[in-house]
């Protein structure tokens, strides 16, 4: 009797230590939760759809540490069914996802597999005739947030371009977009094209990368009207009314699904000497500047990994803590929300250096009217009653490309 209480004992103690132990990496977030009726999957989960037109092919990937099957890398999950690999092209922040933002990347090995990885940001921004020699197919397979600035579709269409220019097929395994349910923002207007920004959409852009892949080929968007051959594998189980909880960090300064919900509206700060958070352990989710005239928030971002450099780093700065916002609060909020960039203009005591002279903030924006806007004193209901003309044209041309049912 005293055998059988002690394996069932031990039973019980290993079952609930199993419980605990994951093989997913330590910047994981929560597991995804579908909402649809069938079981959501995203197209590279989908291998019956794509492992048949790999057979006996040679390919190369365009990936990052979201690009998994499960816990398993993409990668991993192909050389062990036996694809050739050629190459890695690695997107901002690297193939591992752990370089600052805006920080060149560099070429190198992968040192598990041997696998050349290529930079597409460093020294060049598109693979080359050499890097593309005997591939049969270019796969696509990163996690974006559905954002204009977010720089991963710039660099899909670098690789469409790439592919198109050397008959190349591109393969896009499809990924749900976590601020797929709305679209919102100025559009980005012709002479503010830069690699966060690059095409005429608005800032949430509402599709994911399969369908915006889509949109550049049917608008003529690539250069002289290329068109890239795709093959999408679309994700199942999902539309655009679903609440997609990404399985990792897609970025290191997007460490959770507020960060992701507020990056729309709290990016803008990139383009002014405000700290958008980074440096703490809520970026995109605080902001703040020593001369605030406002707040009652205060932080000092400091050096850590992904945002070595932080802006403002080790001043104190004031400001607000949006970290403890619902997120049924930002899911429903459904747009840009200007209210923090006009608030702190109006506060701060040295306006003539509020925008960077950079203009960067135009970059992000799309336009220089909204600068002028802010420093006008136009309202924000004001401001954004001169986008609806243009997201409701923008609407209109989204929808041929949709594969999934829309919100």
């Amino acid at each position: 009797m005293n055998l059988k209480i002690f394996v069932a004992i031990a039973v019980l103690f290993v079952l609930a230590c199993g419980s605990q132990v994951s093989n997913a990496p330590a910047a994981s977030l929560p597991v995804p939760k579908p909402t649809g009726a069938l079981p959501l999957r995203t197209g590279a989960e989908r291998m019956e759809e794509y492992l048949p037109l790999l057979k006996d092919k040679t390919v190369a990937l365009v990936v990052n540490h979201t690009s998994t099957v499960g816990l398993v890398h993409l990668a991993d999950t192909l050389r062990a069914r036996g694809i050739a690999i050629k190459a890695i092209f690695a997107p901002e922040h690297g193939f591992r996802g752990a370089a600052d933002a805006g920080e060149k990347i560099k070429d190198g090995k992968d040192p598990a597999t041997g696998i050349p990885i290529l930079s597409l940001y460093g020294q060049k921004r598109k693979p080359s005739v050499e890097d593309l020699a005997g591939v049969d197919w270019v796969i696509f397979d990163i996690q974006d947030v559905g954002v204009r600035y977010y720089t991963y579709i710039s660099t899909m269409h670098h690789v469409m371009e790439a592919c198109a220019e050397n008959g190349k097929p591109l393969m896009i395994l499809d990924r749900p977009n976590p601020n797929g349910h709305y679209v919102d923002g100025p559009i980005l207007q012709k002479g503010f094209e830069s690699f966060v920004g690059m095409h005429p959409v608005p800032i949430v852009h509402g599709m994911t990368v399969g369908e915006y892949a889509q949109m550049l080929n049917g608008e003529g968007w690539l250069p002289g009207g290329l068109k890239c051959e795709l093959r999408i594998i679309a994700c199942s189980g999902y539309d655009h009314k679903t609440f997609y909880t990404l399985p990792a960090r897609p970025s290191p300064n997007l460490p959770d699904m507020r960060s992701i919900y507020l990056y729309p509206s709290t990016c803008l700060f990139e383009g002014t000497p405000f700290s958008e958070g980074r440096g703490t352990p809520t970026p995109f989710q605080v902001y703040g500047h020593p001369d605030s005239g406002t707040g009652d928030y205060y932080f000092t971002p400091q050096s850590v990994s992904g945002a070595a450099k932080p802006k403002l780093l080790g001043q104190r700065c004031r400001g607000y803590d949006l970290s403890a916002t619902p997120l049924d609060e930002l899911r429903r909020l459904q747009r840009v929300d200007l209210s923090h960039i006009i608030r702190m203009y109006q506060a701060f005591p040295d306006k003539e250096n509020f925008f960077l002279k950079s203009n960067f903030f135009d970059k992000l924006a799309g336009n220089s009217a909204l600068r002028e806007q802010i420093k006008a004193g136009k309202s924000e209901a004001d401001i954004r009653a001169g986008w609806q003309d243009g997201l409701e044209r923008y609407r209109t041309m989204r929808k041929p490309y949709l594969l999934y049912e829309d919100f």
